[in-house]
């Protein structure tokens, strides 16, 4: 299916010169709220609105610079998004932050003051959204799911603007997401999620997509914490597998791992050969400088970004060199 010029335009805006997405992620709410609380021994109502924006203005002003665009929220981050480098595209996010937990599915919802028009209203190139989803879920709950996609597709086809879709996988029985048995069937769920989501009727764009491995549970791999999911060459094979059923491009979230960790599993993912499109990495760039501001203050943190912050989205940026830009699996239906 071949892109609109509108999308096109906004694509352009949110890569690089060569096509690849080295996209920071800056969008946390919820989960922000409660680490920079507990950073400061307070209770997460006294994490005020205002500081949350000036936790994201300070990282997306330090490392733009260092990315081709960078995804806030319109809760807190539109003076922040004011604060970004000129060279880096703009990404919004359309969900209410984490899922309806009075039943079961982690079930999605949408910003109430927030429609894909004003997302376009305020500068944006890009709607993101992110769902729970797995393929062992009950048919009936992803079939809500499923529908829910295919609105937001069909409002951004309206106002030309890409459509960046994040999938994260989930046990619906209450397993560990990062433990041991999980491990064992992530490859499973993302590569079936990919296989779902990448269907032309959804009209999304870009599938910002898990690892298909942990690489803590990969013998051999950097990270390897001794107790073995699969092998080095399982793992690779993992990659591949996912990778071949996605018909759009994708990138990789880091999910809230270490630098560490992510940036071992792209390798493995160049290694693989797997075509994905770059990366959307939002913790495991600047999470460690939460206790800083925490305790410090928004000018300590704006100094470990510009040493730590910088040094860690480098290294995604390195470990993405192998990869595709985001047009080749569009193949002709794109001049770019």
């Amino acid at each position: 299916m071949s892109l609109s010029e509108g999308k096109i335009k906004h694509m352009k805006a949110l890569a690089n010169s060569a096509g690849i997405i080295a996209a920071a992620a800056m969008d946390q709410r919820g989960s922000l709220q409660k680490s920079l609380a507990a950073g400061r021994g307070v209770d997460k109502k006294e994490i005020s609105a205002e500081m949350m924006s000036e936790f994201k203005t300070a990282v997306t002003k330090v490392l733009t610079p260092h990315a081709s665009a960078i995804l806030l929220d319109p809760e807190f981050g539109l003076d922040a998004a004011k604060a970004r480098s000129s060279n880096a595209g703009l990404l919004l996010a359309y969900e209410l932050s984490g899922y309806d937990n009075t039943q079961p599915g982690r079930l999605p919802d949408l910003l109430p003051h927030v429609s894909v028009k004003r997302i376009a209203n305020w500068g944006a190139d890009e709607v993101k959204i992110l769902i729970y989803y797995t393929p062992f879920e009950d048919p009936k709950i992803n079939d809500i799911k499923h529908a829910f996609i295919e609105r937001i597709g069909a409002e951004c086809l309206a106002y030309q603007i890409p459509f960046f879709l994040e999938f994260v996988g989930y046990d619906p029985k209450g397993g560990d997401e990062k433990g041991f048995e999980f491990a064992k069937i992530k490859p499973e769920i993302v590569r079936r999620s990919m296989e779902e989501f990448t269907k032309p009727h959804y009209y999304v764009d870009v599938l910002k997509v898990e690892v298909p491995i942990n690489a803590e549970f990969v013998e051999g791999s950097n990270v390897y914490k001794g107790q073995k999911a699969y092998s080095r060459t399982e793992a690779l094979e993992h990659f591949r597998t996912a990778a071949a059923v996605a018909t759009k491009p994708f990138i990789y979230l880091s999910a809230g791992v270490s630098n560490a960790q992510f940036t071992e599993s792209l390798r493995m993912a160049a290694e693989a050969g797997t075509d994905f499109s770059g990366v959307l990495c939002g913790r495991a760039t600047w999470k460690e400088g939460i206790p800083v501001y925490a305790k410090q203050g928004v000018k300590a943190l704006e100094d470990w970004l510009a040493k730590e912050g910088v040094k860690n989205i480098n290294a995604v940026n390195e470990a993405i060199k192998s990869a595709t830009p985001w047009f080749s699996k569009l193949g002709a239906a794109v001049a770019v």
